[in-house]
């Protein structure tokens, strides 16, 4: 029989083969991940099996200290969070693939990425991103998100379809080439059988989620494909695509961090809720689930 995601004080002593006032005593340092409900602990089981591992002997935890940074791809409910939660991380989001890079030379603590991977249909598989080699990663989802084409509110060329993209004087906004979005777009690109050689392209690529989306509200492009949260906050139309995985990579370490854990806490509570339904386009039933322990 399969245990329950929350485990009493005296389940997880036997989970632990401790005695339960040692777990008491664990819980008053302030060492095993727990919460309290009506006065009494309940223990995450993920959340306690990471700090196992997170304690094994040979576990490089005690390797140089790692830049509060939050790199990777940019997210309008993830940026709010961070900022409102009080973690203290510096954002600095230059699309998935600067994020994967920075945490993998240890210039980042979080990285957030949404790349999809074509050939095995699935979204960020550690090891087509190089991250295979990190026995110490781990993947918490943050949301699943709509992706679709932004276009002007009252959209003036009546597009309707990715294949729109294609006529003659429409211009095309876009990302630089490692951000999560530019995966999935040369991946539709082949589906619908384009030519991306024949696409007339906006002047210089958008760094942001948000920055594609002001591309077109000012005029410097008549489409892209973009996250629904940009589009709202822009005032722009949103034609859904595809409902993608935004997920955050750590080391195993980072993750009982005050930072991060600050950043879950408040995703729980009823302010945060609040805000992803205003933003529009994401689902947060998924977050805090470990989908990937190394």
């Amino acid at each position: 029989m399969p245990l329950p995601a929350y485990l009493t004080t005296a389940e997880i002593a036997e989970y632990l083969r401790l005695k339960e006032r040692k777990v008491y005593d664990l819980v008053s340092q302030g060492v095993i991940p727990c919460v309290r409900v009506t006065g009494k602990l309940l223990f995450p089981r993920q959340s306690v099996d990471l700090w196992l591992m997170n304690h094994l002997e040979g576990d490089d935890s005690a390797s140089a200290p790692t830049p509060t940074v939050l790199a990777g791809s940019q997210d309008p409910l993830l940026e709010w969070a961070s900022k409102e939660s009080g973690t203290e991380l510096a954002l600095l989001c230059q699309g998935s693939g600067d994020g994967v890079q920075r945490l993998l030379d240890g210039r980042a603590m979080l990285a957030g990425m949404h790349i999809w991977h074509a050939e095995s249909q699935c979204y960020n598989d550690p090891s087509t991103l190089g991250l295979g080699g990190m026995r110490d990663l781990v993947l918490i989802r943050w949301a699943k998100r709509w992706q679709g084409l932004l276009l002007a509110a009252d959209n003036p060329h009546r597009l309707a379809r990715l294949e729109d993209i294609t006529r003659s004087g429409i211009r095309l906004a876009y990302r630089q080439p490692d951000a999560g979005v530019s995966h999935l777009l040369q991946s539709l690109l082949a589906r619908h059988g384009i030519d991306a050689e024949r696409l007339t392209w906006a002047d210089h690529p958008s760094l942001s989620e948000d920055d594609l989306a002001l591309a077109i509200r000012q005029g410097e492009a008549d489409i892209g494909v973009g996250i629904e949260a940009a589009a709202r906050r822009q005032g722009l139309a949103f034609i859904p695509l595809q409902q993608e995985h935004f997920d955050l990579a750590m080391r195993r370490r980072h993750y009982f961090e005050p930072a991060l854990q600050r950043l879950l806490a408040f995703a729980g509570s009823e302010r945060f809720i609040q805000r992803a339904e205003a933003l529009g386009g994401y689902d947060i039933s998924e977050l805090g689930q470990v989908v990937y322990n190394a």
